[in-house]
């Protein structure tokens, strides 16, 4: 149960971070945003706030923000369509309905001669057997077509993702891989603030309870001075001191409380990686600094997207088959796996797989943000955007290929863990 909470947190917390970013820079950029969702598939809750509808979904496989002009927009009003109308308190028209108008007995029934609800926002009909110009709504305000009791917002043309400035466009895809960079970045300065950055002095830090330092009686915030009569200068030297000198006796010199104190330990032997190593069950000095963890923060970070990067060139030149990839069913036994070792693991696990999701994010496949941001780079050396239709197909395509491949490595997981 343990895992499958920190399993949903972690999952949760990545994706909606994610389409945060979309939704924020969206938004500010005037797109209305229909829906934003964590989760595919049938949704499991639902709550409408402002224009916005926020869904959990039941399939744990991403997430997604549902913005106007994304998907075709309306059903298509044509002349001879015989609609219902609401009009607002200012006689402007805000709910128009398509059918089922029995359930709404106060509506206008109008013959639609002509209508244009995303530019003009005019529909001219004939109520009464009389033709008639009604205006759909103010500009600052919202109206909605009603289709089968659903009700969905219109959105003019201004508000829809088309129309945005490349630049605006640009933002809102982008945001959301950005927002993973900053989240794991977050996530580790909030580890080195917890846990403290470890530095390099020649003082004992935390000390384990079944170490051969606990049982020699070193403590924390010793000092060392020399060990067998080598000098120390800093937490590299004790370190590699007791690593060379498995089972053998050292003579420790510290200071404690301004006193000096003679303490012999002898190391215990473990085998890394082939090789016999002394360990005293001591862990370095740590700092608790806001600008070290800030700088600890980025550093890791950089260095993870450094790694990714260079597991992504083994797997593009062949030195890592499809095998290795891990899709839901391998991050969650991963994660089961890490949570095992304590909360700051689990947290740094996080921000590695938050890296992650970023960077996949930004590959120019077709579906995936880096596949939407290659479509805009194209734009702006063309001057002009590629058709709509067609790169929708691509898309289509890069999705229903992305599906196929989730499934492979899914399949690859389940063989690989519990068929083995």
């Amino acid at each position: 149960m343990t895992t499958v909470i920190a399993f949903i947190v972690i999952f949760g917390a990545l994706v909606f971070f994610h389409e945060l970013g979309h939704f924020i820079f969206a938004k500010r950029a005037g797109i209305l945003c229909r829906e934003f969702a964590i989760g595919m598939g049938p949704k499991v809750f639902s709550h409408k706030k402002g224009e916005t509808t926020y869904t959990i979904r039941l399939l744990p496989i991403g997430g997604f923000v549902r913005m106007a002009g994304e998907d075709p927009e309306m059903v298509e009003i044509k002349p001879g369509h015989r609609i219902g109308i609401l009009f607002d308190k200012d006689q402007k028209v805000n709910k128009i309905i398509l059918n089922n108008k029995e359930k709404f007995p106060n509506c206008r029934i109008v013959e639609v001669e002509y209508a244009d609800i995303e530019k003009d926002l005019i529909i001219k009909g004939y109520p009464d057997d009389e033709e008639e110009s009604l205006q759909v709504f103010p500009i600052q305000q919202t109206a909605v077509i009603v289709e089968n009791g659903v009700e969905s917002q219109i959105a003019p043309l201004d508000r829809q993702f088309a129309s945005k400035t490349l630049w605006q466009r640009f933002l809102a895809i982008f945001a959301g891989p950005m927002m993973n960079f900053v989240l794991a970045f977050v996530v580790f300065v909030l580890i080195a603030l917890l846990q403290g950055v470890p530095t390099n002095e020649a003082k004992l830090g935390e000390i384990t309870p079944d170490g051969a330092a606990m049982s020699a009686g070193l403590k924390k915030g010793d000092v060392i001075q020399s060990i067998s009569g080598s000098e120390i200068t800093s937490w590299s030297d004790v370190v590699e001191i007791i690593r060379k000198n498995p089972n053998q006796k050292l003579d420790f010199s510290i200071i404690r409380g301004g006193k000096e104190k003679e303490i012999q330990v002898t190391p215990q032997e473990k085998v890394v990686e082939g090789k016999k190593i002394g360990l005293i069950g001591v862990y370095s000095p740590v700092e608790k600094s806001p600008i070290q963890a800030i700088t600890t923060g980025a550093k890791e970070t950089y260095f993870w997207t450094k790694q990714i990067f260079v597991m992504l060139g083994k797997l593009v030149t062949g030195q890592f088959s499809i095998n290795a990839l891990s899709g839901p069913v391998g991050i969650y036994v991963s994660t089961d796996e890490v949570a095992k070792s304590g909360i700051f693991y689990l947290m740094k696990w996080a921000g590695i797989l938050s890296i992650n999701l970023g960077i996949m994010n930004l590959l120019p496949i077709p579906a995936l943000d880096g596949g939407r941001l290659m479509f805009f780079a194209v734009e702006a050396v063309r001057g002009k955007p590629v058709d709509r239709q067609k790169e929708g197909m691509v898309h289509f395509i890069g999705f229903a290929l992305l599906m196929l491949l989730m499934l492979v490595v899914t399949w690859n997981d389940i063989q690989r863990f519990f068929l083995k």
